[in-house]
């Protein structure tokens, strides 16, 4: 299997509901850096897993749609607990829909996984993992 990592950073404020979440139920910041990995079992025409440039550019816009946002005031996260693990679906998912709408080339169509991992520090990360 083959893949690429582009990696780009986005900065948040969000709340949580439940008791599990303590003081992070409170109105609070974070700053994230997201990597996203594309998987193909082979190489297209061109040698490459997918274009780095296109793929580096589709995370930047979706992250964009997420960046200096308070998650709690966003009608697509209306009662979601936006964690790392939440967030990093929806990252993969808007990513995947792209690949779909042929936004990373026609190569970007053998692609079969893409994996997106949220660094929130240098001691916890979480990643969600979807194939296309």
């Amino acid at each position: 299997m083959f893949s690429v990592t582009v990696r780009d950073s986005m900065m948040i404020a969000h709340s949580f509901r439940g008791e599990v979440f303590g003081p992070a139920q409170r109105l609070h910041g974070a700053t994230y850096v997201v990597d996203a990995t594309f998987r193909r079992p082979e190489l297209d025409a061109d040698n490459i897993v997918v274009d780095i440039g296109r793929a580096a550019s589709e995370l930047n816009a979706v992250l964009g749609e997420l960046t200096y946002r308070n998650l709690d005031d966003e009608p697509a996260f209306a009662g979601v607990n936006t964690s790392t693990e939440a967030l990093a679906k929806v990252i993969a998912d808007r990513l995947a829909e792209r690949v779909s709408a042929g936004a990373l080339g026609d190569g970007a169509r053998g692609l079969t996984g893409i994996s997106v991992t949220l660094h929130e520090s240098h001691i916890a990360w979480a990643s969600y993992e979807r194939a296309l």
